[in-house]
This record gives C-alpha cells, structure tokens and sequence, in this order.
C-alpha cells in the first residue's frame, strides 16, 4: 500500500470522524446530509486533481470508499423488500374502512401516470427548445460496446405487450419477488402484502378470538422493521460521503463538455418538473418551499445512490413524520413511485431520445408523433425498475414502440451517471408528490401516534 493511498485513506477516514462528530451535536439529518454531500464533493475533486484523471492511486481509494458507499446502499436494499411487506401488510390490517385501499391506490396511479404524462411533454418542448439532434454524436470504443449490448437486450422488452405486463406484476412465486428476482418485484410483494392483509382482516372478522393475536403480531413486526430503518438511516451522511466522492472523482470533464448541451437541456426539464411538482402541492394546500425543505434528504440521497427502489425506506419515513401522509399512503406511493410513473427515468428521458433521433429518420415532430409518444411513454413507464438503469430499460421500450434506433442511449453513456442522478431525485419527489396529493384529497393525515412510531 503506497503512501499516496494511505494519506487518502486517512483523510477520508477523518470526514468521516468529522461526520461523527456532528452527529453527536444532534445536528438534523438534512444538516448532516448537506455535510456529507459538500466533503464527499470536495474529496473528489481534491483526488482528481492532485493524482489526475484515470489514476490508479485514486482507482484503488474508490474501492476502499465503495465499502462505505455500497455498503449503505446495500443495507438499504436489504430492508426494502421487509419494509414494504410488513408496512403493507399493516397498513391494509388497520386500515378503518378496506374500502378506502382501492381509492388510495387509484389516485396515487392516477397522479403518478398524470406527471408522467406532463414529464414526457416537457421532455420533448425543452429537446425542441435546445434544438437537440442525436446528429454529430461521437461514438467511441465504449459507445459501441454498449451499442452491442442493448440490442441484445431489445430481445427481452421489444415484444413486451400490455397485457403481459399486468400479469408480470402477479405474484407466482412471491419468496422469489421478495428476493427481487424480477423488475416488478416490488409491485408483486405490495400486491401480495394487501392480499394477505385482506385475508389477515377477514380472518379477525370470522374469528373474534384470533384478532388479538394478529394485532399484535402486526404491531411486534412493524415496530421491529421500523427499528432496522432507523438503524440504518443514521448512517446516511457517510454513505453520501462515499457515493459523491466517487461521483465527483470518476467524472469526465471532457465528455461532459462534449455532450453539455444535453446535460443543461436535460437539467432544464428536471427543474421545471420540480416546479410542476411544487404547484401541484400547492393546488391541495401544502407550501413549495416547506414541501422541499422537509423532503430535502430524501431527495439527496436518491441523487447520490441513483436508486428510487433504494430510498424506499427514507422515502416512506419522510412522507409520514415530515409530510404527515399516513403510513397506508405513505408506503404505497413509495412503492408505486418506484416502479410505476418515473418522471425522470421514464419521462424526460425516453422523450427527449425519440425527439432527437426521430428528425435523423425522417420522422416529423408533428402532433401524432407527439400524441403517439406520450401514449406510449405513460403506458410502459409501469414496471421500470427502481435502480440504476431504469432509464435505459424505459428507452428500450419505447425507442423500437416508436420504430426508433436505440442507439442513442449508449451514445450517451459516458454522461449517464451525471444526469441520472437528477432523473431519480426527480422520481422520488413524483412518489412522494403523489403520496401526499392522495393524502389531502382524500382527508387524511399521519396521527401524532404514527409520527412517534416511526421516529422511534
């Protein structure tokens, strides 16, 4: 081990004291989340610029870096599938009324393939504006290497019709979907988990003296998994610390320069999405600047991990003691937002590519194209996975639906991570937009008991 190595080592070690430390002031986590986002920044830029680019000295401290930062992301995902069961499970066990389950659930879809529809439209009036074209795109050894292997995987998606995809999200095997086997894992445990707990209320019905029993072991089970997500949320400012210093110290200041006109574009559509989420919580009486202020961390991370499905848990404990959305709402748009109605990833994304590439094909930007894109894009964000990639999966699906190349999409690798990372906080902040309209129009709010619970 090199001296060089050791003083990184070292200096990392010492943020992540420094972290320590703070925490132990009971500064808040989005103090604390701002901390570890500023260091981990100026880390990497600090290890690009004192060993250069593509430095194996800096290579060998993002492995040491990376068992801080896909650690934490790793505990995250293990907590996920747990998570969204047994809240699930609870939410349907104590809802008042089961007849309120299926509004619940109609108008957090509802608002979630709505934003679809408005992200996909901006998507393609900003690609328009910036008079983007997929003309004059380099392609280079990486470009086509990727190339190879996307059109290998259109195999899987390209025959993908509708109603295949509804029977994807049953459950056939829900111990194989608990371990995530599948892209619409998370939606095939949710729809388990509220099949079970319809069975759980109806056997408290029939059997009077079996009520307690279950009650209880709701309650012993939620308490324990909220436990474990709070165990782990702790450990949030160094898992940010590590995911952008490695962000930071592995970007191409070259590519990005090369493709910056894609970048501001994309950015562009990303914060005027924000917008149109912040006047959407306007419209059922919550203020923009507290809504963002209060879901701040959460955003934070999904930009650092790039892992809608990752957030989950932050997503779902922010919306109940921060936004007051009850614990049924809370998890379902969480987990609904995952894998259903992505702003970014299944939105501005695909958009933005069809818009592009369709003039190389001589394909006019008219209303049909425009009418026809939307349609599809709505239609096939259901099931994107929540990870790294979703976007991608979204391109393959609709770039050939629209009889486009995908070539596009691996021309864009080498900026990819930049950009993904707004597209995922912009999917969390559709979930938990959604999470809270659903939440003000059907006149609930998180109870002072539910708050404490999940900030026990």
């Amino acid at each position: 081990m090199s001296l060089a190595l050791i003083i990184n080592l070292l200096v990392f070690i010492g943020l992540i004291f420094f972290l320590y430390t703070q925490q132990r002031k009971e500064n808040t986590l989005s103090r604390l989340v701002l901390l570890g986002l500023v260091s981990g920044s100026v880390y990497g830029l600090a290890l690009q610029f004192i060993h250069g680019e593509g430095s194996a000295i800096v290579a060998t401290t993002l492995d040491w870096v990376n068992v801080v930062g896909r650690g934490y992301v790793g505990l995250l995902k293990m907590v996920i599938m747990p998570l969204v069961l047994v809240s699930m499970f609870a939410a349907v066990v104590k809802l008042d009324k089961s007849g309120s389950l299926g509004k619940i659930s109609g108008v957090t879809i509802s608002v979630l393939l709505i934003t679809t529809m408005i992200s996909a439209l901006i998507g393609i009036g900003v690609t328009q504006m910036f008079g983007l074209s997929a003309e004059g795109l380099t392609e280079g050894a990486r470009e086509t290497a990727r190339v190879a292997v996307l059109e290998s995987r259109i195999d899987r998606v390209s025959n993908l019709t509708i109603p295949q995809m509804l029977v994807s999200f049953i459950p056939t095997n829900p111990f194989a979907d608990l371990t995530g086997a599948r892209s619409t894992s998370i939606i095939a445990v949710v729809i388990f988990a509220i099949l079970a707990g319809i069975a759980a209320r109806k056997v408290s019905q029939e059997k009077e003296e079996l009520a307690g029993p279950i009650n209880t072991f709701v309650e012993v089970a939620q308490s324990i998994v909220m436990r474990l997500v709070k165990m782990i949320m702790a450990l949030t400012p160094y898992g940010i610390l590590a995911l952008l210093t490695k962000v930071v110290a592995t970007s191409n200041a070259a590519d990005i320069l090369n493709l910056l006109g894609f970048i501001v574009a994309s950015y562009v559509a990303i914060l005027l999405m924000f917008v149109v989420h912040g006047l959407l919580v306007s419209f059922v009486g919550v203020n923009p600047v507290d809504y963002f202020k209060k879901i701040w961390p959460v955003l934070t991370f999904a930009f650092s991990s790039r892992s809608s499905a990752a957030t989950i848990p932050l997503n779902v404990e922010a919306q109940i003691t921060k936004l007051r959305v009850p614990p049924a709402i809370a998890n379902l748009s969480a987990t609904f937002g995952a894998t259903i109605g992505q702003n970014g990833c299944a939105g501005i994304y695909p958009a933005m590519l069809a818009v592009m590439v369709a003039p190389t094909m001589g394909i006019p930007i008219d209303a049909h194209f425009i009418l026809s894109l939307v349609a599809i894009i709505t239609v096939s964000s259901f099931g994107i996975a929540g990870v790294g990639g979703g976007a991608t999966f979204a391109a393959l699906i609709v770039l050939p639906a629209m009889g486009l190349p995908v070539t596009i999409a691996a021309l864009l690798i080498s900026i990819e991570p930049l950009i993904d990372m707004a597209r995922t906080a912009l999917n969390v902040s559709g979930a938990m937009t959604a999470g809270t309209i659903t939440s003000r129009v059907l006149g609930e709010q998180s109870t002072d008991e539910q708050v404490e619970k999940a900030q026990a």
